[in-house]
């Protein structure tokens, strides 16, 4: 694990550009707070910041092969690079280290178009040939770990963190008006974009090579889960033996390693597996003043001691959590309003505070087995509207209207009621929409969060934003089609592991755990895990059972029935109290901030928000979104 960084220049590198990705560099010590290493040729400067996980004595960046022809940066974990290695060695290839990393060398070396296929882990790289002046950038096939680009004149850049690229002093802070728009609509800024224009991220499973000599770039992608191949067998025997095998993999390590145990399903499972194979492994878990009802504390303690697994926590009271805000949008690196962060922060800490470097977390059960009520809505709502297009379109219509009241009876949602006629304007639109993209999965417009969000922000923007953005972006974004052989499982669980999953959950467990130099690892989203599963729902469907019913099925003589039985809360913290304190300590700084100086928000909508209004059944409002990304841009701009 480490952060990286470099350039690739088509001209002759100089020592300005050299000087700028050290500060990058630098600027990622949390990162990798072990050592740093740097590679400079006549085009490409390499850096980077280690954390020791494999061969803590070796294993030293840049790697490189036998001539050091090739040189290599990488962050991350090859799981595989055992059995990798010895295949290796076996036809020939000699060995300077005993790192994961150093694969990543031979396996090119033996074939330069295809060697990312046979990589199992979570990795973001940057490897140099010198041979052919090519840089080739590549990242993990889920999306764990990160790779920010940015481009100029014949120059690339490239770093594990946004903040890392504007250290350079050579990227511009200016908010991305789309990257805004979308947000304002996720709580994430979906990749490739960013806020920051002319920033973005590789995507995952993409493979990017720059020919310097030509200056040439091409972009690749080398994976999708939607073409894992079918598979027959009893869903709970291929999904254990799958469990087994990369509970086996990921324990791999020279270091302590520990779980993040929140009393839930996921978790506990990720913690009982690691378990039977690491004896010194410890629990860790966060809890809030008063021990609300939303503190699961006490069942992960309780886990814990059936394990026989020390257990760890730690209690967030809310002084805390307003003081470390400004700094808690400084360390998450992408703009995110999910106020579970503190969470991921404190659990990440207590580990490192307790001497333990690598944490395993429970993140994909949910996305992967229907854990989210609005995953299963989406599949119900896409089954409707597959039923409705083949219907005359008046006749769908009308048997797609609802006329109730709204839930929420503020005035503003009464009167966007109103003005919405009581829903006939929106249900036009959708069967509309639905009939022009049929073979389309509902996925974000199932959720109250989008559809409030969609309805309300368009109000609160300057008329110059608006002239920037495209009214229908942030429901025509996630595009994911059920059609050409497809499944609308497969193109849901698709959806919600390239969106939600990826921008908010994992990219907060990287970024918070790296702030305090913990490597974050995720078993349950391992890729030939996630192949199992979709492989599985080509020949038969778990929609309409029970959420998470094959996992269950799966691990049933490992858990007891107090957990399997337990209702899903995770890390859930106490948000109107939070909230409340955070709007009454920051709120005043939307009224005239950086979101309405830079006309992103009319002054009268700052001064709304600034009050915090959070209405009902919503789990981010607008209100909060809206400091959070206020607060990003004042600790980015003091970066640049």
């Amino acid at each position: 694990m480490c952060g990286i960084s470099g350039v690739v220049t088509r001209n002759k590198l100089s020592n300005e550009l050299k000087a700028a990705v050290s500060r990058m560099s630098a600027a990622q010590v949390h990162r990798g707070p072990d050592g740093a290493g740097e590679f400079f040729s006549n085009h490409v400067a390499l850096a980077s910041r280690r954390l020791c996980i494999i061969d803590p004595n070796g294993g030293w960046q840049p790697l490189y092969n036998e001539d050091e022809s090739l040189a290599l940066i990488v962050n991350g974990e090859i799981y595989n690079y055992i059995e990798l290695r010895n295949r290796l060695k076996a036809s020939g290839h000699g060995f300077r280290t005993e790192s994961d990393g150093e694969v990543i060398l031979h396996l090119y070396e033996e074939n330069p178009a295809d060697f990312v296929n046979h990589l199992r882990g979570m990795f973001a790289f940057a490897l140099w040939d010198n041979r052919r002046e090519r840089l080739i950038l590549a990242r993990d096939r889920m999306g764990e770990k990160p790779l920010y680009l940015f481009e100029r004149d014949g120059e690339l850049f490239f770093a594990s963190e946004l903040k890392s690229l504007l250290h350079s002093g050579l990227v511009p802070f200016e908010l991305d008006a789309r990257a805004v728009n979308l947000y304002f609509h996720y709580q994430y800024v979906p990749e490739p974009l960013t806020a920051v224009k002319g920033v973005r991220k590789l995507d995952a499973a993409r493979m990017l090579v720059v020919d310097a000599k030509e200056w040439c770039i091409e972009e690749k992608t080398y994976w999708r889960m939607e073409d894992a191949p079918p598979l027959e067998g009893k869903p709970e025997d291929l999904i254990r033996r799958q469990l087994e095998e990369v509970s086996e993999l990921t324990i791999r390590s020279d270091v302590p390693i520990g779980t993040a145990l929140s009393g839930g399903l996921d978790s506990s499972i990720v913690a009982a597996f690691a378990a039977r194979r690491q004896p010194d492994l410890c629990a860790f878990s966060v809890g809030y003043t008063g021990r609300p009802e939303s503190d699961e504390r006490a069942d992960a303690e309780a886990f814990a001691r059936f394990l026989s697994v020390p257990f760890f926590d730690v209690e967030l009271d809310t002084q805390t959590i307003v003081d470390f805000f400004p700094e808690l949008n400084y360390w998450r690196d992408d703009p995110i309003a999910d106020i579970s962060g503190f969470g991921y922060y404190a659990v990440m800490k207590l580990a490192r505070e307790n001497g333990v470097p690598v944490l395993l977390q429970g993140q994909g059960g949910d996305e992967l087995f229907w854990g989210y009520p609005q995953t299963r809505d989406a599949f119900g709502e896409t089954m409707k509207k597959n039923r409705l297009s083949r219907r005359p379109l008046s006749q769908a219509l009308f048997q797609s209207l609802e006329f109730n009241f709204p839930k929420n009876r503020s005035r503003g949602a009464v009167s966007a009621w109103a003005r919405d006629f009581g829903g006939v304007r929106t249900n036009w639109r959708n069967v509309r929409r639905r009939f022009r993209a049929s073979d389309r999965v509902v996925f974000y417009e199932s959720s109250l969060d989008f559809t409030q969000a969609a309805a309300q922000i368009p109000s609160f923007y300057s008329p110059k934003f608006k002239e920037q953005i495209d009214d229908d972006d942030a429901r025509s974004f996630f595009a994911f089609s059920a059609g050409g052989g497809g499944s609308i499982e497969t193109a849901l669980i698709a959806a919600i592991c390239a969106s939600y999953l990826r921008e908010n959950g994992i990219v907060q467990g990287d970024r918070l755990g790296m702030a305090s130099s913990v490597e974050m690892r995720l078993p349950l989203i391992d890729y030939k895990f996630v192949e199992t599963i979709v492989g599985l729902r080509k020949n038969q469907s778990d929609a309409l059972l029970p959420p998470k019913h094959w996992l269950k099925e799966a691990v049933k003589d490992v858990l007891p029935d107090w957990v399997l039985s337990r209702p899903k809360r995770g890390f859930a913290p106490p948000t109107h109290e939070w909230h409340t304190a955070l709007f009454a300590a920051y709120g005043e700084s939307l009224a005239d901030g950086y979101l309405v100086q830079s006309d992103v928000l009319t002054g009268a909508s700052g001064l709304r928000l600034s009050k915090g209004e959070f209405p009902a059944q919503v789990a981010s409002p607008l209100s909060f979104k809206a400091l959070v990304l206020e607060q990003w841009c004042r600790q980015m701009m003091s970066i640049s």
